[in-house]
């Protein structure tokens, strides 16, 4: 704590740091901004266009969940794997698989409004031959 006081006045009385020159304000309405930035869920990547009146027009962004999607698919697959034996589901198991892709997005409950346990949850299992032998749904009609 103590190398993290002297770092930070250190970082405060830099002169690089605080030269005002370090923030250019545009002088004109600008047609593109692309940004990036580091959340708790990951990195953050936005992409606008505005039009003679600097309203945004189109905007893109890329978002923590669409970079992890790979590796959170990859966990749920491995943590099924692991919980289901005998073909048998319950709700702990759900909410376990559930936990996998929070780890990377925890985020993503206030995002769509979901508790643990309530967020729509559907698991296919199939058999060694690869053959598809019960879906098991959760608060999906």
């Amino acid at each position: 704590m103590i190398y993290a006081a002297e770092r930070f006045r250190e970082l405060a009385y830099d002169p690089e740091i605080t030269d005002p020159n370090i923030r250019n304000l545009p002088t004109a309405t600008p047609e593109v901004g692309i940004g990036a930035d580091e959340a708790p869920r990951g990195t953050l990547i936005h992409h606008y266009e505005t039009d003679a009146r600097g309203v945004v027009k189109k905007a893109n962004l890329l978002v923590a969940t669409q970079h992890n999607s790979a590796r959170m698919a990859l966990s749920g697959d491995k943590a099924a794997r692991s919980l289901i034996k005998g073909g048998k589901v319950d709700d702990g198991m759900l909410n376990m698989a559930e936990m996998t892709f929070r780890a990377y997005d925890p985020c993503h409950a206030c995002g769509t409004h979901s508790l643990p346990g309530s967020m729509p949850f559907m698991i296919y299992l199939y058999n060694e031959d690869g053959a598809l032998v019960r879906t098991v749904k959760r608060n999906i009609p």
